[in-house]
């Protein structure tokens, strides 16, 4: 991460005009500017180890593990980013200025069972959720972050047993204030034998469509390596989850820390503080909002897409 800070900072710094700037959004926008074009986007086959292979999907760049932990901690502002494998960024937007991404882990908690999975209450699940919301809370404000809220399912989670893949996504509240738009978190995963592969979408809750229409293709480009996959499973040998579908939905699997595992999509820039010598003290950069149309990256919207 020095390397990128050093390579747009640099690039600041080299501008005939940087010394000129006066006015806030100027300078706010050269910044930020100038940290896009530091990333190192990829595409074309990547490698996670005997994990798997990603071919980064048509319309799609990819930023590695160190870039994407820069992203989702120091830009958005938000706790933890460790275990990432990197994100999917549409290559048509900005990551510093208004896109959405597919955020890549990998939790080799075990094989997950999914007997469980058409047995599920998820409007209780629901409630269940909310009620244990104060508690959260009191640990996220404690480590110094907002407070989050769910408000409900942006889209019921669904399972398709024959692809081994489960679907949902939360709506959520950061803040106290109503005026700021929610965020959405749509989440997947992959099952496999030994644990499973996690696409966290995070967005704007208008955003919703777009994500919904490139779930598909997003999950195609990825591939376990051999003997990983779900029908892999040895009962000899391989360890069971100690969670099956429904404890993946609620998050228990995250246990007291299970405020790290929703992610805030927003432009805060947190330890950048060298601008502020020329603008004063940073504020949250707010995205523009536009009506809501489908984008689907690369393809074809597809008709499978669970809906909400």
């Amino acid at each position: 991460m020095r390397k990128i800070l050093l390579t747009f900072l640099a690039g600041i710094f080299m501008m005939p005009a940087f010394a000129a700037f006066t006015g806030e959004n100027d300078t706010t926008n050269t910044f930020l500017d100038s940290l896009e074009a530091s990333f190192q986007y990829q595409t074309g086959e990547i490698k996670f180890g005997d994990i798997g292979t990603l071919q980064v999907p048509k319309g799609f760049r990819y930023l590695d593990s160190a870039q994407a932990r820069f992203v989702i901690h120091d830009m958005w502002g938000n706790p933890g980013g460790q275990g990432t494998l990197g994100m999917l960024v549409p290559e048509n937007m900005a990551i510093t200025n208004d896109a959405w991404a597919f955020i890549i882990t990998y939790d080799e908690m075990g094989y997950v069972k999914d007997d469980d999975a058409d047995e599920i209450n998820y409007e209780e699940m629901l409630e269940g959720i909310q009620k244990e919301e104060p508690e959260i809370n009191k640990t996220r404000i404690e480590a110094g972050y907002d407070p989050m809220y769910m408000i409900g399912w942006a889209a019921k989670p669904y399972y398709d047993a024959d692809k081994k893949v489960l679907h949902w996504a939360k709506e959520i509240q950061f803040g106290d204030s109503a005026e700021v738009e929610h965020t959405l978190n749509y989440n997947v995963r992959i099952l496999g034998r030994k644990g499973v592969l996690v696409l966290n979408a995070v967005a704007l809750v208008h955003e919703l469509p777009d994500v919904q229409a490139n779930i598909d293709p997003v999950l195609s480009s990825f591939t376990y390596g051999e003997g990983k996959k779900y029908a892999d499973f040895d009962p000899d040998v391989d360890e069971v989850a100690a969670w099956t579908i429904g404890g993946l939905v609620a998050g228990k699997v995250l246990a007291k820390a299970g405020f790290f595992a929703i992610i805030l999509k927003n432009i805060k820039l947190i330890g950048l503080g060298i601008m502020a010598l020329f603008t004063g003290v940073w504020k949250w950069f707010k995205r523009k909002t536009e009506p809501p149309t489908v984008r689907t990256i690369g393809g074809e919207e597809n008709s499978d897409t669970p809906q909400a």
